[in-house]
């Protein structure tokens, strides 16, 4: 997460460090699957290993049980699997499996630093073949091979109907395996032939011939340069990326995908509607010629009765293989939550038409006169409640303590205000949550509005000790609303820009002097103005996943709503806090100036809250969330915290010494020799000059006394004066067209 972390990390070899086993908590075995292999290398662990000392494996697939047959009591004790989805960072799930001595208390240990400290997901898997994602990806994936076979669909085809239409990544089936590796799958499967595990109706079907010749050919995916996909040279700008025949083992360009029922389900936001429409459940029957829908019921209701088949031998709720599937491959919704998202009633009702099998778990579910697999249970910790086969009743889905959304406080505690494109959820204990949920969280008057109105004195907020600004969405906010501001630039209407402005200063000057403590949790995409409402919180609780950064130069402008004053403001502190008493000229506020005009004029994003944290978007005192599900729980810890300690809130300053005129003429030349050496265009050149001038606070004497509104007033008119060019204006059509930067 930060290229200086790697100091943690010590890097050793079998041969001269296996001694320094003895010096650690936990040990995990991660080599090649093979059980003689693994099984000798642990014998010589075994020796070294302080006893009690954890140790676990991360095979794929191997019995975790039998690698450690024979082995002595202590250490049978202390073994278990631990399965990482690669790679690690990214991939959420952790697979725990047992083995049949392993003690409860050592598992309870590492799922709870995993969870904690590693952000991990937590699923228990049984010993099974592949355990629970790997079983139930590598059905989904082969049965689609199957199906691709037999409806003669193309790679193409495929990947547009497994993607984001059902929820799941844009990288869908075959972009997949090329990132994970052709021969990974290989060995899954090879897995499951070896060990068992081979189910019919519907069946787990074999490798087909064209993949087991790419397997013979090395064409591996990415790590290869060529699998399913491969991206040559071409004239354009960018690569060209072609497709393969599975037939002749040829490449060809890209061919879109011609699916009507696609093109129109993309008009669909929410899944389960999306899911019903393609599936011709919402209007009754299916169209007719509809190969898209004919390929998606045969390849979701083969996932379905697989799935529902599959318990208890893989798991023993419907909850972990669907979390399973969420975490480790990046679904929207489990199997069984897409299931009721499609309606089980009138799914199972065609599956019978139609012949196929039915698992006979689904026909215990409605025997019983239920039609859902999953219910709103607004008394328990997750909000919902989920079918238990086992015992035939609705039980709630357990979460260890602290995990949390903002969709299950509104549940239990119920929204106090709302409009278009913001909320105010009761969090209990005194804190409210500003949530906000217009498309990809853009900021327009609605949520400036409804921020505004809450932190006011007399507003809806009075009933509150202390307030938490995040969400459920994938992005905490990427940005201001540039569609209203370019219509409004287009149609000149001048002062309702200038009152946009003004509005979305007062929200963020609103947010930072608040006598009420206001703690911003961001995760994510977190742009432009949602880097803005981040730096004017008294206190930030990030998950470690944020991609942060003042991106406003991309299409033309500046940050208007405070973020070159707080970015100066720290610039001015930091410098001062090395030499106390300098007056706007020492070195080191040279230093941190060049910092933050470079952080804002190149549009810097952070890659991680790491890594924010030294570009200056956070605070040393602000702490990193590791676990994603866990953020809304942590911020609200922490607005409890700064209430009992008698939250004073800060006042505007007024004496902030301006950096002036001589980093200013330092800022230019650099700006100067960029435009030389042909780095930056002309207006690039505009653009850096209008910033250094904000961020200096103008041409005057170094160390004049400042107000934070002086700076304010400066970053408006600079923004105004930037919207009414024209270069900025195409830049901010062509982002809202391609959602690229044009480098005018």
């Amino acid at each position: 997460m930060d290229a200086s972390l790697a100091r943690l990390i010590t890097v050793g070899n079998f041969d001269d460090d296996l001694k320094r086993l003895v010096e650690v908590d936990w040990i995990i075995e991660a080599v090649v699957e093979n059980l003689d292999l693994k099984r000798a290398l642990l014998r010589k662990v075994e020796a070294i290993r302080r006893p009690g000392t954890i140790i676990t494996t991360n095979t794929s697939g191997l019995p975790v049980g039998k690698i450690a047959e024979g082995f002595s009591d202590d250490f049978r004790r202390s073994w278990f699997g631990t399965h990482f989805f690669n790679p690690p960072r990214y991939m959420r799930l952790l697979e725990i499996i047992p083995a049949p001595d392993t003690d409860r208390d050592a598992i309870e240990a590492v799922s709870r630093f995993c969870d904690i400290h590693l952000g991990k997901g937590i699923v228990h898997a049984k010993d099974t073949p592949n355990f629970i994602g790997n079983r139930i990806g590598t059905f989904s994936v082969l049965n689609v091979m199957r199906l691709m076979q037999e409806m003669d669909l193309s790679i193409e085809d495929v990947d547009a109907l497994t993607g984001q239409a059902l929820g799941w990544p844009r990288s869908a089936t075959f972009r997949t395996i090329d990132l994970v590796g052709l021969d990974i799958l290989g060995h899954v499967v090879s897995n499951m032939e070896k060990i068992g595990g081979q189910e019919s109706s519907p069946s787990t079907n074999p490798l087909p011939d064209f993949y087991k010749q790419m397997l013979e050919r090395k064409w591996l995916g990415d790590k290869t340069k060529g699998g399913f996909y491969k991206k040559v040279k071409s004239a354009g700008e960018e690569d060209e990326r072609l497709a393969l025949d599975w037939k002749t083992l040829e490449y060809h360009p890209r061919r879109k995908p011609k699916f009507p029922a696609l093109d129109m389900a993309k008009n669909v936001e929410q899944t389960p509607a999306r899911v019903r429409m393609l599936l011709g459940l919402d209007g009754g029957t299916p169209q007719k010629n509809d190969k898209a829908g004919a390929f998606l019921w045969s390849s979701l209701s083969d996932l379905w009765t697989y799935s529902a088949n599959r318990i208890p031998e893989i798991s023993d709720s419907i909850v972990e293989i669907d979390r399973a599937m969420r975490l480790g491959f990046n679904w929207e919704l489990g199997p069984f939550e897409l299931w009721d998202a499609a309606g089980v009633e009138a799914t199972v009702e065609r599956m019978k038409k139609e012949n196929r099998p039915v698992a006979a778990n689904v026909e215990q579910l409605l025997a019983s006169g239920k039609k859902t697999w999953y219910l709103d249970d607004p008394k328990a910790a997750s909000g919902r409640a989920y079918w238990d086969l086992k015992g035939g009743t609705y039980e709630a889905v357990k979460v260890p303590s602290g995990v949390w959304s903002v969709e299950v406080a509104k549940k239990s505690n119920g929204v106090v205000k709302k409009n278009s494109g913001a909320s105010l959820v009761d969090l209990g204990d005194g804190v409210a949550c500003i949530e906000f949920h217009s498309k990809m969280n853009t900021i327009g008057s609605d949520i400036v509005q409804l921020i505004s109105q809450t932190l006011k004195t007399g507003g809806a907020g009075d009933a509150f000790d202390a307030f938490v600004i995040t969400n459920d969405a994938t992005n905490f906010s990427v940005g201001a609303n540039l569609m209203l501001l370019l219509m409004s630039i287009q149609e000149e209407e001048w002062d309702d820009v200038d009152l946009a402005i003004r509005a979305f200063q007062g929200m963020t000057q609103a947010i930072k002097f608040s006598p009420k403590p206001v703690v911003v949790a961001p995760f994510g995409l977190t742009l432009g103005g949602g880097t803005e409402i981040s730096l004017h919180a008294p206190a930030l609780q990030p998950h470690a996943e944020l991609y942060i950064g003042l991106v406003e130069v991309g299409v033309g402008l500046l940050p208007g709503a405070g973020g070159c004053k707080e970015m100066l403001l720290r610039a001015v502190d930091s410098a001062a806090s090395i030499r106390p008493g300098g007056r706007g000229e020492s070195v080191e506020l040279m230093e941190a100036m060049k910092k933050i005009f470079e952080t804002i004029a190149t549009a810097k994003v952070a890659t991680s809250a790491h890594e924010a944290r030294g570009l200056g978007f956070l605070r040393d005192s602000d702490s990193i969330t590791m676990n994603r599900e866990r953020v809304l729980s942590d911020a609200k810890a922490r607005a409890l915290e700064m209430v009992r300690a008698g939250y004073e809130p800060p006042q505007p300053r007024t004496d902030i010494p301006a950096p002036g005129e001589n980093i200013l003429a330092a800022l230019k030349m650099g700006v100067h020799l960029m435009r030389q050496g042909d780095y930056i265009t002309e207006y690039e050149v505009k653009l850096a000059t209008k910033i250094a001038e904000v961020l200096c606070g103008g041409n005057v004497t170094p160390g004049t006394p400042v107000s934070e509104q002086y700076i304010l007033d400066l970053e408006r008119e600079g923004f105004k004066s930037l919207c009414g060019e024209k270069k900025t204006q195409e830049r901010i059509q062509y982002t809202l067209k391609t959602g690229k930067t044009l480098r005018n």
